[in-house]
Formats: structure tokens, sequence, C-alpha cells
């Protein structure tokens, strides 16, 4: 054996790479490996009857993985969104696969069986094709994510390149901890919709440094929007999704409407802040009200 076969791999070689999985790889990436068990898979034949009229090849999970099994020992189930496929967008079948999880999650919670729910957006928002109907299966989950956030914590994990956009930002907005990745995105409008419907001399979707500086993982931690920034790397994920899906239940970020409202109030006399210049304003209000740096 010569000495390249012996040497130890550098630590990026010995990662795996959450990004370059599919959602049904992740979502089985982050649960306990012994019990796992797919709800409504490829075989149960559950796909949009809308696509076909568009001349789209519908997918036969419509896109969603739901994987129920145990997170750290305990009971949990996770709704992976697969981006490769009409970009990860939400439409009728595919968001009431993730309501239904959610709903049966309550149901047990309830009834004092905890569930610990675990969201993997990689999502544009709303399936254009089935705009009305994608819609309300938004409302359905984002209702159903706020029920439970009471008795366990809901996390959602972002990781890329897709991004979570539209609706679905709103949902990672009112789960309970958002991890994310330094390739990931998370804004309410994309950057391509933004430059067109604004011009390119509002936002410039070619720029990827400024892209990334404005709603980059990386910046949306130092921002207080998402909670914990973690490299592409599947046991980092898993293991940051595990600390938060076993914590207690805290004060949701969209319940504490008076804190961000003072921070944004503190900020609004700063006008065409960078990005970096926003970090820096950002800390003042932060550490008035006692956050930690």
């Amino acid at each position: 054996m010569n000495d390249l076969q012996t040497a130890p791999r550098p630590a990026v070689l010995a990662r795996q790479s959450f990004i370059e999985m599919s959602a049904r790889e992740r979502a089985a990436a982050l649960l306990d490996p012994e019990g796992q068990r797919e709800v409504l898979g490829p075989f149960d034949g559950l796909q949009s009857p809308w696509l076909p009229r568009q001349g789209i090849v519908p997918q036969s999970d419509d896109g969603v993985v739901v994987l129920r099994g145990r997170l750290g020992g305990r009971d949990a189930v996770v709704a992976a969104l697969e981006g490769r496929f009409q970009g990860g967008s939400i439409g009728e079948v595919c968001g009431a696969k993730i309501a239904a999880a959610l709903e049966l999650a309550l149901r047990d919670c309830e009834a004092g069986r905890p569930v610990l729910p675990v969201l993997l957006l990689e999502t544009g928002g709303v399936r254009l094709q089935e705009a009305n109907l994608g819609l309300a299966v938004i409302a359905e989950i984002q209702s159903a994510v706020v029920a439970l956030r009471r008795h366990v914590p809901v996390v959602a994990a972002i990781a890329g390149l897709v991004g979570c956009f539209g609706g679905m930002s709103l949902v990672a907005g009112l789960c309970s901890h958002i991890v994310i990745t330094r390739q990931a995105r998370l804004g309410m409008n994309g950057p391509e919709v933004i430059e067109q419907e604004a011009g390119v001399e509002e936002l410039d979707a070619a720029d990827r440094q400024l892209v990334w500086s404005l709603i980059g993982g990386e910046q949306r931690v130092a921002t207080g929007l998402a909670d914990a920034l973690v490299d592409d790397d599947a046991a980092q994920v898993r293991e940051q999704v595990l600390g938060f899906a076993l914590g207690a239940p805290s004060e949701a970020r969209s319940a504490q409407v008076s804190i961000w409202r003072a921070r944004i109030d503190a900020l609004a006399a700063n006008e065409d802040l960078s990005p970096k210049a926003l970090r820096e304003a950002w800390e003042t209000p932060r550490r008035a009200q006692g956050d930690k740096p």
C-alpha cells in the first residue's frame, strides 16, 4: 500500500454533500437509520392532475418526500421538497402531503405522543400552474406549523441551491428554528423575479456576489432571520437539526412582534445600507435588547 492510499482524506473530502442529495436522500440522512418508512411514496402514484394539461410530465410523488421514523430516538416526520422537480414548487398534491403530515403530527402531539416535525425547504414558492390551489395549501401548512410549535419545535433546513422563496419562505419564518447553509438563499421574492418586475437597476440577478450578500445563508443568520449556519455536510446538518428538534419549545421569531418592530425602527434612519453595513447596524438594537452577538 503506497503513501497516497494511507494518507488521511482532507476534511472537505470526508464530508457528504447535503446539497447534492435528492430529497429522499436528505430526509433519510436526517432520521435515525432504523425504522424509516415513506408515506405516500412513488408507488402510491399520487401525482398532480394539472401538470399534464400544460404538457408537463408529472412526478409520481409530486416532488415531495414524507418520511416517518425517529430522530435522536424520538418519533419524527420529515417532509422534503425536491428542488429538481418544478423548482420545488408547491402545488395541490405535494402541498397537501406536507399539510397532512404536519396535521397528523399535531394530532399525535395533542394526544400526548410528541412527534418532531422537520421541513427541508428547497422551493421557489407556489407552482404557477396551480396557483390558487397551491396558495390555499400553503395556508394550511402555515396553520399546522403555528399549531405544532406550541407542542414541539418545528425545524426548517434550507440547503441550496434553489433556495426558499414565495409563500414557503413565510412557512420558514413561522418555524421555531431555521438551519441554513452558505449556499442557500432565503427571501420572499427571488432575484430573478425582482429583476423581471423592477428591472436590472433594482437587482442584477446575475451578480451572484450581490445576491448572496443580500439573501444568502450567512447574511440571513447575521441579521437574525435564520438561527444556524452550517457547512454543506449531511452530518453537520443533522447534528444542528437534532439539537434544535430535541430542545424545548420556545417563542417563535414570528411571535416576537414588538422586538422586531423595535429593531426595524432603530434602523429606519439608515438609508441605502450595504449588506455589510446592515450587519454592523443590526448589532446595536440586538445588543440593546439583550441578544447575544
